[in-house]
Formats: C-alpha cells, sequence, structure tokens
C-alpha cells in the first residue's frame, strides 16, 4: 500500500469510527443525573443465528445488548464463547449482560457454571430467573465474580418472583450488586403502578425490559400477555416511566423486549425504538 492510498483510507476508517460513536451516544440519554442507554435484549432475535440478531441489532439502530442463550448457548466451551464475543465486538455491539438465565437447579456447580460463562464474556450483570432456594446462593458468586445479578419479575404466572416487590422483599438486605430486572409488561399484568414500584425499587433496579401491552389489566393473564403491541401503541404509561427514571437518576439500560412476531420483528422494533426516543428527547428539552 502507497502513503497516498493510505492516507485516503485513514478519513474512511475515521469516518465509520466517528458514525459509531455518534451511533452509541444517540442511544445514550443524559438527563440531570440519569444516565439511560436503549438497547435490546436479544430474545426479541430467538428465531435468527448470532449474526442476524447482531445485524438486526445494528438495523435498529444502537449498539447495546443483552444476549440471551440463543445467541450464546450456555454450554458453550471457553472456546466457542472467545470466537462468539469477537464477532459481537468486531460489529461495535456492547455487551451490555445476559439472560434470563434459569438458576432453578440447588447446585453450585450449576450456578458457577453460569458465572464462568458470563465472566467469560465479559458481561457484567445477568438477568436471571432464581428460585426462592437459589437466590440467596446466588450473593456469594456475585461477591467472588463481581458480576450483578437483576432478578426477572415474570408475572402472575410465576411461581417464584411474580412481581418487583417480590424480588425486593428478598434482595433489600442482599449485596448491591444484587437487584431487579424490572418488565413493565409482565409487572403491569400484576396490577402495580409501575412508576411507584420504579421510584421504590430505587438503587435495586439493575436493568429494564421495556415493552407495551394493548390489554394489561385483562382477568386472564394469557391474553393480557398476548395483547403486546410496539412502545407507544400499548396502555403502559412509557412517558412517565421514563420521568421518574430520570427523577431517580437511572443509570443502566432499558431493553426492548419484543416477544411479538417472532419471525418478522423489526418493523415493530423499529416503532418502539422511534416512540422511546422521542419520549426521551421531550423529556431532556423539558429538563
Amino acid at each position: 500500500m502507497t502513503r497516498r492510498t493510505l492516507l485516503k483510507r485513514v478519513p474512511s476508517a475515521l469516518g465509520i469510527a466517528a458514525a459509531a460513536n455518534t451511533l452509541l451516544r444517540s442511544q445514550e440519554f443524559r438527563i440531570g443525573g440519569a444516565d439511560i442507554k436503549l438497547g435490546i435484549a436479544s430474545y426479541s432475535f430467538r428465531k435468527f443465528s448470532r449474526a442476524q440478531a447482531i445485524s438486526m441489532t445494528l438495523q435498529l439502530g444502537t449498539h447495546y445488548l443483552n444476549v440471551k442463550d440463543f445467541h450464546l448457548p450456555l454450554d458453550s466451551t471457553p472456546e466457542q464463547i472467545d470466537v462468539a464475543v469477537k464477532e459481537f465486538h468486531d460489529a461495535g455491539i456492547v455487551l451490555v449482560g445476559c439472560g434470563n438465565v434459569s438458576f432453578d437447579k440447588d447446585d453450585e456447580n450449576d450456578i458457577r457454571h453460569k458465572f464462568e460463562y458470563a465472566k467469560r464474556a465479559g458481561f457484567p450483570l445477568i438477568v436471571c430467573a432464581p428460585t426462592h432456594t437459589t437466590l440467596p446462593k446466588l450473593e456469594k458468586f456475585v461477591k467472588e465474580y463481581n458480576i450483578k445479578i437483576a432478578v426477572h419479575d415474570h408475572g402472575p404466572e410465576d411461581k417464584n418472583f411474580p412481581t418487583p416487590q417480590s424480588v425486593l422483599e428478598v434482595v433489600k438486605d442482599m449485596d448491591p450488586r444484587c437487584g431487579l430486572c424490572m418488565d413493565i409488561g409482565h409487572a403491569a399484568r400484576t396490577g402495580i403502578d409501575l412508576v411507584e414500584w420504579i421510584q421504590r425499587a430505587g438503587p435495586r433496579l439493575l436493568d429494564m425490559h421495556a415493552k407495551d401491552l394493548a390489554d394489561p389489566h385483562n382477568p386472564d393473564w394469557k391474553v393480557g400477555r398476548d395483547s403486546q403491541v410496539p412502545v407507544g401503541e400499548g396502555k403502559l404509561p412509557i412517558k412517565q416511566v421514563f420521568a421518574q427514571l430520570i427523577k431517580m437518576n437511572y443509570k443502566g439500560c432499558v431493553n426492548l423486549e419484543y416477544e411479538i412476531h417472532p419471525d418478522d420483528p423489526l418493523p415493530g422494533m423499529q416503532k418502539s425504538f422511534t416512540y422511546m426516543r422521542g419520549v426521551l428527547a421531550d423529556l431532556k428539552k423539558s429538563a
């Protein structure tokens, strides 16, 4: 390569890097003391390969991704994890966590295996579904590995942690790195006030799953669950949720988990991101 050719290529490379940095900043909303990052829970892409999930994440205009084991299996070898992480990093993906990961076995070897998986991949947080038996045992591993856990509320059908308050009751005296991943769709189906429980969670709110429902309070939980629509088209108080996050200086991710249209999720996900970005932009103007 001649010096002239190299000089021609440098601006292009710098332009790509600048574009990538601009894209990241455009999904990070620093409003007051809050630092909210809009990302994706890769469960939304469960019908697609890892390469496709990466491509669709970038098409949606974000680099922040919480990885479900569809895209990096829990039983991967260290070498397989390394290959996957390189693919994510080469694409500019920021790995904000993994999950949802089940901790349903009262077996410390199983727990350690999953923390080793997270450590190898560089996940700073595990969104998880433990039982009342296994959750207290996770604290030891949180301290050892310095990896946060965020227990996911799963709605009225969940026998372990159906609501944010059921999580907070258990983690309230645990290490500060043990907290809640609040899924606002599942939480709404239990009839709680979303904004109130976000406020009550405070610093224990370590992660969020965003979605919207057209019929969140239907007494038939299956109907409520299946009434998901693009964010902004349902009845959940999305604007008030973001306003509360800003008020409490939330510094974490709000990851879109789009569970409908699994064979063609992009149109609804794009609508969801457009709406959430608009809400945050308006809140920033009025801050």
